[in-house]
């Protein structure tokens, strides 16, 4: 799965030459991240403009009708830009990154109710804007980063922050955490 810069989102499959699919077209906002769900039947998309767009993986183009697939589920997370999601357990929570001007910037969503009743928790955290997410399944912790070098460590179980570390001194770029989850490593843009 690629997202590209002109908004477009194509899959490939292994050992063909040519894309399978074209879920969306260029001419779009950014694409900031993509993720595939923990089964691999559905992956989403958040953008530029603070989007995120869900569709099934099993969707096939016909090529009499040239019907181009449409995401199952597309609502506004950030009111300025979405930067990473991650799907929490099962592919129906969803957590969001990003820049929103009540800085509510850590979002949780319920896909499985109305777009105006999904929003579950939103966390105030990194006021100048989350840049990327993690989740830790055993724990249930979400790990979040900041523009400002921030790490926040929030406690989904109870829905409120545990910790904010100081990082680094430019934005964090990347999270991973440990299968045994004993351990989280951050990655800044220095």
């Amino acid at each position: 799965l690629t997202g590209a810069q002109d908004g477009s989102v194509r899959m490939f499959e292994w050992g063909h030459a040519q894309q399978i699919t074209c879920f969306r077209s260029g001419g779009n906002s950014r694409i900031t991240r993509m993720r595939f769900n923990y089964q691999g039947n559905k992956f989403g998309i958040v953008d530029a403009d603070g989007y995120i767009s869900l569709y099934q993986t099993n969707w096939k183009c016909c090529p009499l009708t040239g019907t181009s697939p449409k995401p199952y589920l597309t609502w506004q997370c950030h009111s300025k830009t979405a930067n990473d999601f991650v799907f929490i357990s099962s592919s129906s929570l969803i957590a969001t990154a990003g820049l929103s001007s009540d800085n509510r910037n850590i979002c949780l969503w319920d896909t499985l109710v109305s777009p105006t009743n999904s929003l579950v928790h939103a966390f105030i955290c990194h006021d100048s804007g989350a840049t990327v997410l993690a989740y830790a399944p055993k724990h249930q912790l979400l790990i979040s980063g900041g523009r400002k070098g921030f790490t926040c460590i929030i406690d989904l179980r109870q829905k409120q922050q545990q910790q904010l570390l100081q990082s680094h001194d430019s934005p964090v770029k990347a999270i991973a955490v440990d299968p045994t989850e004993e351990y989280f490593v951050t990655g800044s843009a220095e």
